[in-house]
């Protein structure tokens, strides 16, 4: 019996492991993995971790000269730059390991129509770079960045807006269709970002309208992000499969696990409303590993992009797609982790042949901050995941040693 295709790629197809540190770690001079050592020594301590934020958030707030020490640090690991020229070097440092990037410009905390105005054009900025530059794979950003978060919580619950907050949301539905024409005017992939239940479902509908718009004609230029420690999303995802496949457009689908559980748990039992979260880890993961299995079998539906630090993921999504036959170099699929994290998925998928992105955020140190703090918290709530860190670059750091002594 003469081999099928699809089992012809499969054995061309490589094999991925995430235990080569020398690949992960090949941009790194051994100051600069030093200095990740320490921070992720830092981080393996939670009481340090708290003690630190509180620290640098009174430092801030009373302007003490504290920037060149976050700089060089927490700033200098998580983040690419203060602008989108300064991130140039990071830009290029991933491109030598075949890693593109995704610029994501990462203020927080805009409450005016002035820096709203300000964030789309930054955003708008991000999409013409990716254009110019073929190791910048996506744009991103938050439809909370471009108007009022107050004004999406009313429109959700189904609170009547008053003339001020009408004109007020149309803004920022223009903001957002703005970005959108731009990514479609330049061909660059653009996400819209998850954010919380409560205003989650305002965004999904811009995010689903400008699919219809753009994802057609065999382009996928619009994603929508889907957070699956939410119970309904696997739902969602289906659901909006069933409606591209009847109205003729594709879905553009980020998946990650998820970033505002404790947050989501304390407000649901605030307002004593049904828990919109998973019961546990496991099930996040199951549902996680479900969609990302429905959405590789209806690829011709859509384009995936799975945002995870999660090691058994991964290589269960490279293993369904050798199954699959599709290539590793598909554009509809991607592989996405943040800058500074997780580098022996990023760059050992990528010596693999996989198609790997880096979120690299940038902006004002400052302005940034609030991500930074959020990050580092976040990375000490999930269980083991600084940890694994650490141990993989003691790994690194070791295997260099024994370089020098043999």
């Amino acid at each position: 019996m003469n081999p099928t295709t699809i089992e012809i790629k499969a054995k061309l197809q490589p094999e991925v492991s995430f235990d080569n540190t020398a690949i992960a770690y090949a941009s790194l001079s051994n100051r600069g993995l030093w200095k990740s050592y320490a921070i992720f020594a830092l981080m393996n301590h939670n009481l340090l971790v708290k003690l630190g934020t509180f620290l640098i958030k009174t430092a801030i707030k009373w302007h003490f000269p504290v920037k060149s020490s976050i700089k060089s640090t927490i700033f200098g690991q998580f983040c690419g730059g203060e602008s989108i020229d300064s991130c140039q070097q990071t830009i290029d440092n991933l491109a030598k390991g075949n890693v593109f990037t995704i610029l994501d410009y990462s203020v927080e905390g805009e409450d005016n129509e002035a820096d709203f105005d300000k964030t789309a054009a930054e955003i708008k900025r991000t999409i013409q770079k990716a254009a110019q530059q073929s190791k910048i794979a996506f744009a991103v950003f938050k439809v909370s960045g471009l108007g009022s978060i107050e004004i999406m919580i009313k429109l959700q619950a189904g609170e009547a807006l008053n003339d001020a907050e009408i004109l007020a949301m149309q803004r920022t539905e223009e903001r957002v269709a703005g970005i959108a024409s731009e990514a479609s005017k330049f061909n660059v992939k653009l996400f819209f970002d998850a954010e919380e239940t409560w205003i989650q479902n305002v965004i999904d509908e811009l995010a689903i309208s400008h699919m219809k718009t753009y994802n057609i004609n065999g382009k996928t230029i619009i994603f929508n992000t889907y957070q699956m420690y939410r119970i309904e999303s696997i739902k969602h995802i289906k659901s909006i499969i069933q409606v591209a496949d009847n109205e003729g457009f594709t879905v553009g689908v980020k998946l990650v696990r998820g970033a505002y559980m404790e947050k989501e748990r304390k407000r649901a039992a605030e307002f004593n409303y049904s828990d919109p979260m998973q019961p546990n880890k496991a099930a996040t993961d199951k549902d996680f590993d479900e969609a990302m299995l429905f959405l590789l079998k209806n690829k011709t539906k859509m384009n995936l992009c799975l945002g995870t630090h999660n090691q058994e993921s991964s290589l269960l999504c490279a293993e369904k797609m050798t199954e699959l036959g599709i290539d590793t170099n598909d554009d509809a699929i991607w592989f996405a982790q943040l800058l500074g994290m997780s580098d022996t998925i990023s760059f050992n998928l990528a010596n693999a042949g996989y198609n790997v992105a880096k979120y690299v955020p940038y902006g004002p140190v400052e302005a940034v901050m609030p991500y930074l703090i959020r990050r580092a918290e976040e990375n000490t709530s999930v269980a083991g995941q600084t940890s694994r860190e650490f141990t993989l670059i003691q790994k690194e750091v070791r295997r260099r040693r024994n370089l020098i002594k043999n």
